[in-house]
């Protein structure tokens, strides 16, 4: 019987399956790219407006919220293409639906964004 481990070499491996899993995502995936490339950009948004503690905490949540639910959509459709190879209306409508939660958090952080900057810009 092997020996368990401890719960602390668990987290740490955890924690590293997790960083694994992000840089998969951000090396394979051309809508994380694209995401992460909006994240720099809107951090240094933050720093060139001086935008307030209230306001980075805003727009964390929102980059991490899209990154986040983008990642999981990523999963589910992978899931789905190992499940179900081959073209099904069934498959697909999860697929959509994976997609649209993406695109719903999206738009949430444009609004968010734009409270944010217009402000600012004009």
């Amino acid at each position: 019987m092997p020996k368990e481990e401890s719960f602390v070499v668990n987290r740490i491996k955890s924690v590293g399956f997790a960083l694994r899993g992000a840089l998969l995502l951000i090396r394979t995936e051309a809508s994380i790219k694209i995401q992460v490339c909006l994240a720099i950009a809107v951090t240094i948004a933050g720093f060139y407006f001086n935008i307030s503690p209230t306001e980075w905490m805003f727009q964390i949540f929102a980059v991490s919220l899209v990154v986040g639910i983008e990642g999981a959509n990523t999963a589910i459709e992978k899931i789905c293409d190992f499940i179900h190879p081959d073209f099904d209306k069934r498959i697909g409508f999860i697929k959509d639906i994976s997609a649209g939660a993406v695109m719903l958090v999206s738009i949430g952080a444009i609004i968010i964004g734009c409270i944010i900057y217009i402000p600012k810009i004009f």
